[in-house]
Order: C-alpha cells, then sequence, then structure tokens
C-alpha cells in the first residue's frame, strides 16, 4: 500500500526494509494462525474468570487506611487464581516489579536449613542478591541460612533429569523453575516441559514445593504452570498479566498454604491478606488483565518477526522464528557493544513516549554489569510495551520483547533493523539492506 509506505518512510524507515519486513511476514504467516487460536482460547478463559466472579463497577472502587474489605483487592485475587487455576491468589500495586514478587514468594516459603534448588541454572541477574550469590546490603536467604543449589539446563536447553534426580535425594524443600530464558542463551520453557519435570520431581519428592517464575510466559499457551502441577507461582503486572494498563504491582498464586505464608511475609505476621489498599487501580488491573491475551498475541507476533528478519541478516537468533515459544523475549546475538546499542537506540526512537530520547548503558541497581534499556513506555519498566534491553558483556546479545500491538512491534523491527544495518555501514561494511 503507497500510503501506508509513504508513512514508514515519514517516520525514518527504508525502502529495503519495508520491503525486507514483507517478505518475513509471509513466510512466518501460518505461525501467525496458530498464535490466533491461542489468543482466542486464553480470551474466553479470562472473560469466563470475569463473569464466574461476578466483576462489577463496584469493584472499581477503593478504600482508605488498611483497607479492610477491600472489594476491588478481592474481586481481582479471585479473577487471577481462577484464570491460573490456584487456590489462593496475591495481586497488589504495592509489589514493586517482577523481582519483589519473586523475593516474597521465596522468602515467604523457605526457612532457615531449607534447600532452594534451582533446575533451570542461574536465576535472572536481579535474584542474585536476593539469594545472596553476590554481596548486598539486604538480609539474602543464604545470610539467613537458607541453602542454595543450582543444576543448569543441557547444551540443548532441556533438564538434566539425572542430575535432578541425585540432587532431590537430599530433600530440597523447594524447586525453582524460571520459565523465561531472562538473560540466558535458551528458549523459554514450554507446559509440556514444565509438566514432565514436575511430575518426575514429585514422584520422588511428593514433599517438594516447585516454585515457578512466570515472568514473561503469560498466556503464550493455553496451560500455565499451575495447571499442571506447579505449587507457586509469581509475575509482573507491567508484563504480560497487565496488558499495558496496570501501573504498577505483580502476582503471585498457588496453593492456600504457600499464599498465606507469603502474605505473613508481605504485610506482616497475624494480618496477611487482610490489609493493604490497591489506591483506585483495580479498574487498570482488570482491564488489563482482560486485554492481556490479545495484547501478548501481538507481542508473540512481533518476536517471531524479529527472528525471522535478523535471521534472514546472518545473526543468531534465539528462539529461531520457527521453535515453539513460552516466552515473549526475542534474544538476537549481534557480536558488538556497538550493535547492541544501536539496536537499542532504534527501538527507543520507535516509541511513543521519549522517542527523541538516545538510551545508553549504565550501572543498573540489581544488575551485574552496566546494562541498556530502551522503552518509550507509558507505563515506566513495561517490557509488555515495545521494549530491548541488554547487559553490555560477550557475547553481546539484544534482549527484544513487547508492543501493545503487532503494527507497533512491527515497526520497532524496522527500526532497529535500520539502525543496525547503518551501523554497519558506517564501520566500513559493504552488506546492503
Amino acid at each position: 500500500m503507497s500510503d501506508l509506505n509513504t508513512y514508514y518512510a515519514k517516520l525514518g524507515v527504508s525502502n529495503a526494509a519495508i520491503e525486507k519486513i514483507k517478505t518475513a511476514e509471509s513466510e512466518i504467516s501460518d505461525q501467525f494462525k496458530a498464535i490466533d487460536a491461542i489468543y482466542e482460547f486464553n480470551q474466553l478463559k479470562v472473560l469466563s474468570a470475569f463473569q464466574q466472579n461476578r466483576i462489577s463497577d463496584i469493584h472499581f472502587q477503593w478504600n482508605t487506611g488498611y483497607g479492610y474489605d477491600d472489594l476491588g483487592r478481592d474481586g481481582v485475587e479471585n479473577v487471577y487464581k481462577t484464570v491460573f487455576n490456584t487456590e489462593d491468589a496475591i495481586v497488589r500495586p504495592i509489589i514493586v516489579s517482577g523481582t519483589h514478587a519473586l523475593t516474597l514468594m521465596l522468602s515467604g516459603v523457605l526457612r532457615p536449613g531449607d534447600t532452594l534448588l534451582s533446575i533451570t541454572g542461574r536465576p535472572y541477574d536481579t535474584l542474585e542478591q536476593v539469594i545472596g550469590l553476590v554481596p548486598s546490603k539486604g538480609l539474602s536467604l543464604i545470610d539467613i541460612g537458607v541453602h542454595y543449589n543450582e543444576i543448569n539446563l543441557t547444551s540443548t536447553g532441556a533438564f538434566n533429569y539425572s542430575a535432578i534426580e541425585e540432587a532431590l535425594k537430599s530433600y530440597p524443600r523447594v524447586i525453582y523453575i524460571q520459565r523465561s530464558a531472562g538473560y540466558s542463551w535458551r528458549s523459554g520453557l514450554s507446559i509440556d516441559e514444565i509438566s514432565k519435570v514436575i511430575a518426575f520431581s514429585k514422584e520422588r519428592h511428593p514433599n517438594v514445593i516447585v516454585m515457578v517464575d512466570n515472568c514473561y510466559g503469560e498466556f503464550l499457551e493455553p496451560l500455565e504452570p499451575t495447571d499442571v502441577g506447579a505449587d507457586i507461582m509469581a509475575g509482573s503486572l507491567i508484563k504480560n498479566p497487565g496488558g499495558g494498563l496496570a501501573l504498577s504491582g505483580g502476582y503471585i498464586v498457588g496453593k492456600q498454604d504457600l499464599i498465606e505464608a507469603v502474605a505473613e511475609r508481605m504485610t506482616s505476621p497475624g494480618i496477611g491478606k487482610e490489609c493493604g489498599l490497591t489506591f483506585g487501580q483495580t479498574r487498570t488491573i482488570l482491564q488489563g488483565f482482560f486485554m492481556a491475551p490479545q495484547v501478548v498475541s501481538g507481542a508473540l507476533k512481533g518476536a517471531i518477526l524479529c527472528a525471522k528478519v535478523f535471521e534472514s541478516e546472518g545473526y543468531a537468533v534465539n528462539p529461531s522464528p520457527r521453535d515453539q515459544r513460552s516466552d515473549i523475549i526475542q534474544s538476537i546475538k549481534l557480536e558488538s557493544p556497538e550493535k547492541v546499542i544501536a539496536f537499542c537506540k532504534g527501538i527507543q526512537s520507535a516509541s511513543p513516549i521519549d522517542s527523541f530520547v538516545s538510551p545508553e548503558p549504565w550501572a543498573m541497581p540489581g544488575y551485574t554489569s552496566d546494562v541498556i534499556m530502551a522503552a518509550g513506555a507509558f507505563v515506566q519498566g513495561s517490557s509488555i510495551e515495545l521494549s530491548a534491553d541488554a547487559p553490555i558483556r560477550p557475547p553481546f546479545i539484544a534482549y527484544f520483547q513487547g508492543g501493545l500491538t503487532y503494527a507497533h512491534s512491527k515497526f520497532g523491527v524496522m527500526k532497529a533493523l535500520d539502525a543496525v544495518i547503518k551501523l554497519k555501514n558506517r564501520e566500513g561494511d559493504t552488506d546492503e539492506l
């Protein structure tokens, strides 16, 4: 469509990039149809949960003070526990991030002398201080006497069953699974893979508690980890389940006794879930959750497009455009810090907010390397919105995710592609778009 191409040109996209995108879209159209089918299923699942819990505009009101009898808070948590098929849920705007939700989950359940066994290798960077793997000013799990062990995935990204079986002989209290790749070069873990490892572990140690970090994984498949045996699970509202509308917050869902333990860590022993305002955010949390299946499907399509385009340019990508996906993150190995920075600048220039800003690497709190983050988002830090980030360390991988609509995610891919190719050309590489 010539008018569309004119608009792209007005926004700084080259004609060659436009043609590359068209070619890539034609080659991945069947995958898009499969994503649409999952989206429709998940949309109906969420709608059903709203109706089962009789959500009304009364749930959009808010209380003051302690927050006793906050109908909106209770309604939100009932919808979450219904969708995720659990006994109980905590969904609160006072949870400041995914890391905070995971910290509450870990510290609420683990006790001195317990063993935490991560079976997906080293967790995401921001949890290293939480566990005590690197020094921090706070009180880590290791500081209070929790033991930690980890088992890496195999070279193919699969669970190492023989090592897990051996570790289970020591009866760890908690098995920890990070569904998303995080800053590692692997694909997200599918529900089928998670289901099998949970069954394997429970058969050998029936009392083990299985925890899942579900960040970036919600609504990628018809089922969630708690549908296949996970005892407790956590995530962030400014990622998938917030649908781009939740202003802040996190969630923890699972068995009632575990949620009660976490709630008493979140507030204080004896108070638990009974107090805590939602500060008028219940409408945006509920509306975002309702929109989330559609938003996630658009972000997923954008990730596949990004993989296809950059693979065609000769870069290693993970997952490949053909792989099954269980998170919205797309990794591109760009080979140099300059290309990583160019890629992120391209994403920033495609943003509706702060498109004129030029992101630079910096020592971001919680990370062990300088990190560059591109995110011109309506909600600060919202990685369900179009964004990209990367630790500035070898092998120089950029992580692309989000887009509240597929059209915006697609535009981000165009701008990132143009930025990387222009850098290559300036450095004397004769490859053309």
